[in-house]
């Protein structure tokens, strides 16, 4: 399995970090979680182009997640591709309807199928099962795991229930928005995570979705998280490319 870092960057995006996205490959399959600002681009500058990607799987409908879905559908249509899987938690399909009631253009210029899914479960997700945990933020955001490779967490505040979803995980992509000194909810600190982190086993712990306020204390931010968890801990970068044995 290959894990592409695409967007490692917020809503606040910085000028090396876009929004977002992560690409999931294996055997011939491909997904997108996530399409944030900058995706699309950073697709092409991976190698894999948009016209690879079939299905994109959300972790939630924040726009910093999604800013790219309506650009991807265009570009592959473009291309001459005709179809697009959309899977996400709830909501999604009123997301993509209202997406293509303000550019109605786009409605039917792609066989587009959507599905939603809840938390709890495992579904099969471009030809890999992948297992759904719902997190902590601000509107409803789904973790997803694929077997004992590869976790992310989606948007989330760190907590033990999240932690117990990625254990015994080869690859655990967490989000860590902001350092410490930063009052904030819907998202965790690395004190935290290290906290929620501290009884689990993990190949290796990413963490993305970094805000500017973590620039400059990298370093910082991965003694606090080492201060409880004694794991491998490194910041995810833009086109970073992970392979994860079986």
């Amino acid at each position: 399995m290959q894990v592409t870092f695409l967007g490692t960057g917020s809503a606040m995006p910085m000028g090396d970090r876009f929004q977002a996205g992560i690409l999931v490959q294996e055997d011939g399959r491909t997904v997108l979680i996530d399409c944030g600002s900058g995706v699309l681009h950073r697709l092409e500058q991976s190698g894999v182009g948009y016209e690879a990607v079939s299905t994109v799987l959300l972790t939630h409908h924040h726009l910093d997640h999604v800013a790219d879905l309506l650009p991807l559908m265009k570009a592959r249509w473009l291309a001459g591709e005709e179809h697009l899987e959309i899977v996400g938690p709830q909501g999604t399909k009123a997301l993509v309807d209202d997406l293509l009631s303000v550019f109605e253009y786009m409605d039917g210029r792609l066989d587009l199928q959507v599905r939603e899914v809840v938390p709890d479960d495992t579904v099969s997700v471009a030809g890999f099962d992948v297992s759904t945990y719902e997190t902590r933020h601000s509107l409803p955001c789904l973790a997803y795991r694929f077997d004992d490779r590869f976790t992310f967490s989606g948007d989330s505040e760190a907590f033990t229930g999240l932690a117990n979803f990625a254990d015994g995980c080869a690859i655990f992509a967490h989000d860590c928005s902001f350092p410490d000194d930063v009052d904030v909810s819907n998202h965790p600190t690395p004190s935290d995570l290290g906290r929620a982190l501290a009884d689990v086993e993990l190949g290796r712990l990413y963490l993305t979705h970094l805000y500017p306020h973590t620039q400059g204390r990298h370093e910082e931010m991965r003694r606090s998280i080492a201060t409880h968890f004694d794991g491998d801990v490194r910041f995810a970068e833009d086109l970073q490319r992970v392979t994860i044995e079986s």
